[in-house]
């Protein structure tokens, strides 16, 4: 998902923001009032997020102030913790949740808001984890510039199977289309999305999972594997920066994207805060990553709720702000002014059913198209903290053609033998 590790220039970020946000300016602090301090640890809406505050903040008569930090989130708040400067509320990762909710966080199941969603996160039965957003990652494609090169309107659910894919690239290639493909070579990419998805779209991922950390997986011989790195060895054989794979910026990939120079890249809907920067196609979306299995699983996007907001236990914190920062989250969920904040400032698609407003960008809608038909394959939430550092990097020597498949798949069964789930209650 849009990971915190995940950092955007403001410029290459900042949303249109609605008339009623930019009517909040100049200091809106209120000595009497009681304060609630906010981290955020999504880059792309750091803007909205401090000038939504000031609004807030002004009509509601509470002191909301809204932090980010570029350090990832679970060292960040350490040092928050071990100060004893908690946050009120912390925007998190869902592992996060995981390895700091029965330390750290408020039980919220009786809150209103729970009923309203699928994609609220417990532990041991108890609601921790409020949704900011629903994410999901697949291919993103450009319909306009597929049209434009084949002379045919683009329906992605024509393309289902590597060989589907293989065959409009072919088509691609004839109308002029040089190299159809863009692959972003960031670590958090290749490691913390697409090869997640070997496990995620597993029969039984927590035990596959757990034949990986035992050293008794099989990589070379597991269908899914094969299936999906097929279809990977389909993208990076038709990247544009083929030669170059590893020293592609990410925002030309996603300005040849949005500008209909190439057709296809991997990624999610997070990625429409680079791709509006540009001049880009009106008829863009996102579409499963296929694969010639029938399983299913080309058929749903990966993805689910994601940033989860929790609020702090500590004597740190008070009653006072306790309250306060649960009608926060009531506003964000139930508020019409907050779910217009979620969608229309933010570009974000709500994780709650009664938020009917319609999202914006195309990706976005491709996602909320697939979750509404529950469409989405479950995102993993223990993946080790350097999963997407060390073999973001193993991932980087294949896409350069620097190892063979048989290599990554022998150091990613390496890496797991050692490595320890993050956040795992189990």
């Amino acid at each position: 998902m849009a990971h915190s590790w995940m950092k955007l220039g403001a410029a290459a970020t900042a949303a249109v923001l609605s008339l009623s946000m930019l009517g909040a300016c100049g200091s809106s602090t209120n000595s009497n009032a009681t304060t609630i301090t906010l981290f955020n640890s999504k880059v792309e809406i750091e803007d909205q997020m401090e000038e939504m505050a000031k609004q807030y903040s002004k009509e509601k008569g509470v002191n909301l102030k809204v932090y980010y930090s570029n350090d990832t989130v679970a060292a960040h708040l350490a040092t928050k913790y071990a100060s004893k400067q908690p946050y009120t509320i912390s925007m998190v990762d869902d592992k996060d949740i995981y390895s700091l909710a029965k330390e750290h966080a408020v039980d919220l199941s009786d809150e209103d808001w729970v009923k309203d969603t699928d994609y609220a996160l417990s532990v041991d039965g108890k609601v921790y984890g409020f949704p900011t957003t629903v994410e999901a990652r697949g291919l993103i494609y450009n319909a306009d510039a597929i049209k434009k090169y084949t002379g045919k309107d683009f329906d992605p659910s024509t393309v289902k199977t590597t060989d589907d894919l293989k065959a409009i690239i072919k088509e691609l290639k004839a109308g002029g289309m040089e190299s159809p493909v863009g692959v972003l070579k960031e670590d958090w990419s290749l490691a913390g999305h697409y090869l997640p998805q070997v496990y995620e779209e597993q029969t039984d991922v927590d035990a596959f999972v757990d034949t990986l950390l035992k050293g008794t997986a099989d990589l070379q011989n597991n269908e899914k594997w094969n299936s999906l790195m097929d279809t990977f060895d389909v993208l990076k054989d038709n990247n544009y920066a083929k030669s170059s794979a590893v020293s592609a910026e990410r925002e030309v990939t996603e300005q040849k994207l949005a500008e209909g120079e190439i057709a296809f890249m991997f990624g999610g809907n997070w990625d429409w805060s680079v791709l509006n920067q540009y001049d880009y196609s009106e008829n863009m979306g996102m579409m499963p990553v296929p694969q010639n299995m029938d399983d299913g699983a080309n058929e749903k996007l990966v993805g689910g709720g994601s940033k989860f907001m929790f609020i702090d236990s500590s004597d740190q914190t008070t009653d006072a702000q306790r309250e306060a920062a649960k009608d926060f989250l009531n506003w964000l969920a139930n508020d019409e002014e907050g779910q217009k904040f979620i969608v229309d400032d933010c570009s974000l698609v709500s994780p709650f059913k009664t938020n009917t407003l319609e999202v914006k960008d195309p990706l976005s809608k491709s996602v909320k198209q697939y979750a509404d038909d529950g469409n989405l394959i479950p995102n993993y939430s223990h993946l080790p903290d350097d999963h997407y550092s060390v073999l973001g990097a193993e991932m980087q020597k294949y896409l350069a053609d620097q190892e063979d498949r048989d290599a990554l798949a022998t150091n990613i069964q390496t890496y797991w033998k050692t490595a320890t789930l993050s956040g795992a209650t189990a």
